[in-house]
């Protein structure tokens, strides 16, 4: 089913994965879809980091799940390193696959020089070549911070809002208060955009994990390290995890209070957590 679809139905849950690399790693997500499963997501994503060997990763890890019938899966592209051509056939293949969405990314430049040729400029180029190779469904990034490489927020803001405009829900990197996300949005609004823009979710449930999120574009606000280290001292990395699944259950009520189209949960490829906040807030 087309995501667009689903989120006009009502409030969306969905679960982002990563392809496995290894038997040892196939093993630990087949275990965590299983048991995902009876959550009855939305839909579910898979990641892609580009190369011939991920790409197929991708593919395989995609159409399993959409072949399976039980769960819409959607597919994640990026365009660095990519050939137009090279592309179209790509998008072709997951039409011959029936799969109706993809996630269209600019990605971040490969480290094997052999791929790094691309004609594609931005993730709105993508985006456009996606629209009209067939009936997809198209997501696209969206940053609460602004992305990496924009020069300022504002920047950030009009050229989410143009690839917005061509794509048909956005997918936010993940983040830690819920006045990020109404100000992305309202932001959006300001810019004459109102489609969906998905939370998205990770748990912070170690220390380490509080330096690992800020390389990563999302630092952890001071209010919420300070719970962190609070309750390591109160009963070490037990504490901090159940501190920081609170935190997240709290954040996705918060949202849900805002009336997010969703909520869209980074796993890790482990379920653990995710089942923990789901069940807090659902039952």
């Amino acid at each position: 089913m087309r995501i667009d679809a689903v989120l006009a139905q009502g409030t969306t849950t969905s679960f982002e994965f990563f392809p496995p690399k290894s038997d040892e790693e196939s093993a630990v997500l087949t275990s965590t879809l299983k048991e995902l499963e009876p959550l009855h997501p939305s839909f579910v994503s898979v990641t892609y980091r580009g190369g011939p060997a991920s790409r197929q990763r991708t593919f395989d890890l995609v159409t399993q799940i959409e072949q399976r019938g039980t769960i819409t899966a959607m597919a994640h592209l990026i365009c660095v390193g990519h050939t137009r051509s090279e592309m179209r056939v790509i998008l072709e293949n997951y039409l011959e696959a029936r799969v109706q969405n993809v996630m269209a990314l600019g990605g971040d430049v490969p480290d094997d020089s052999d791929q790094q040729t691309s004609e594609f400029l931005h993730a709105i180029d993508l985006v456009e070549m996606t629209r009209t190779a067939g009936d997809f469904a198209i997501g696209v990034a969206a940053h609460p911070h602004g992305h990496p490489r924009s020069p300022t927020l504002e920047s950030d803001r009009r050229f989410l809002a143009q690839k917005l405009a061509l794509a048909d829900f956005a997918v936010t990197q993940f983040f830690f208060d819920v006045g990020e996300w109404v100000r992305l949005v309202d932001e959006l609004g300001e810019l004459g955009l109102d489609k969906p823009v998905i939370p998205g979710i990770m748990p912070v449930t170690t220390l380490h994990g509080i330096s690992r999120m800020a390389q990563m574009g999302a630092p952890v606000p001071q209010t919420l390290v300070d719970r962190l280290e609070a309750a390591d001292k109160r009963g070490g990395p037990s504490a901090v995890r159940g501190e920081g699944i609170a935190a997240a259950r709290e954040l996705c009520e918060g949202l849900l209070n805002e009336h997010a189209p969703g909520l869209h949960f980074y796993t890790l490829n482990r379920s653990t957590a995710t089942r923990e906040i789901y069940s807090s807030l659902f039952g």
